[in-house]
């Protein structure tokens, strides 16, 4: 039997003693820090208004939060948060990696279809036809927490596809922020997963990208007027005044009212006289703001100058 030659070897090694040292691998369990979703409620509502941030903003993604918490916990060796919220108190550098992993960059192309369709249909055929009546001819759009790019870029897919044709000597100059550098470099890059584009019209996709494997790469010439800084909207903002901006699902949902008022201050500063902000369908400005009147459902606004009022009440478009 071929099982016999092996036995055979085996009987030529000498006997084993019986006082031999057994040596036994022991697997060293490292317990794991359980987060009930009421402990970090709790430490949310805590650590939220220090870094400027609101609780109720988070409330549907706090799952999300949590985790990145977990694992910065068990990163740091802690037993918890009580821990955690020890460490912060004893290292003032840690609320920047906390206030980093309390970062939601939720994006997609054409996200919210009828904001886009409106900008298509009414508010940047305005803008380029009032540029024309100007020298530069140039139609400036700010996308303030752009994320990977893809808000910026549905906005120049929507403006050659449905604008220029109409307008061919306006310009469109967008330049887009974000405090991620690394999702800036995304942005750069422009490749996105099929999942990204589900909304946008296939026509579309095919004349824009090209497929590489997985991936869909906007081609050179649709990124031509895109430009990309690094800028957190709370401290900084690019220069000059802008037609059109854009801040959507980020100040007026995660910021505190006293910071929201801060930024849209400063947004306002940079917003000229009949030109529109566009913010979250389901958020809403602070307050007492006299130069800007939302009034749409999808969160469209105009800085009315002297006896303008908001582009839908003018058009009788109501949303």
């Amino acid at each position: 039997m071929a099982s016999q030659p092996f036995l055979a070897r085996r009987a030529e090694f000498p006997a084993v003693p019986e006082t031999v040292l057994v040596l036994r691998l022991v697997v060293v369990s490292v317990r794991v820090p359980i987060m009930k979703d009421g402990d970090c409620v709790k430490f949310l509502q805590w650590a939220l208004p220090p870094l400027g941030l609101q609780w109720p903003g988070y409330r549907r993604v706090r799952g999300q939060v949590c985790k990145r918490i977990n694992r910065r916990i068990q990163a740091l060796k802690l037993s918890g948060l009580a821990a955690y919220e020890a460490y912060l108190s004893e290292h003032a550098t840690e609320w920047a990696a906390l206030e980093a992993l309390c970062s939601i960059p939720i994006s997609r192309f054409y996200r919210d279809r009828t904001v886009f369709d409106a900008l298509g249909d009414a508010i940047l055929p305005e803008l380029a036809e009032r540029a024309t009546a100007r020298a530069s001819t140039e139609v400036r759009c700010w996308s303030a927490g752009c994320a990977s790019g893809e808000e910026p870029y549905t906005v120049s897919l929507v403006w050659n596809q449905r604008v220029w044709p109409r307008y061919p000597q306006a310009r469109l100059a967008i330049v887009a922020t974000d405090v991620d550098e690394h999702l800036l470099q995304r942005a750069r890059i422009a490749c996105y997963a099929k999942s990204s584009l589900r909304e946008l019209p296939a026509a579309w996709i095919d004349r824009a990208f090209d497929r590489r494997n997985d991936l869909y790469c906007l081609r050179d010439h649709w990124k031509t007027g895109v430009d990309f800084r690094h800028q957190d909207i709370r401290r900084e903002q690019p220069p000059g005044e802008f037609d059109l901006i854009l801040c959507r699902n980020v100040a007026f949902t995660y910021f505190s009212e006293a910071v929201q008022r801060i930024v849209l201050a400063r947004i306002t500063e940079r917003l000229r006289a009949d030109g529109f902000l566009v913010i979250g369908r389901h958020e809403s400005l602070p307050p007492g703001v006299p130069s800007l009147e939302a009034t749409s459902a999808l969160g469209i606004c105009r800085k009315a100058s002297s006896g303008v009022t908001t582009w839908e009440q003018r058009s009788g478009m109501g949303y």
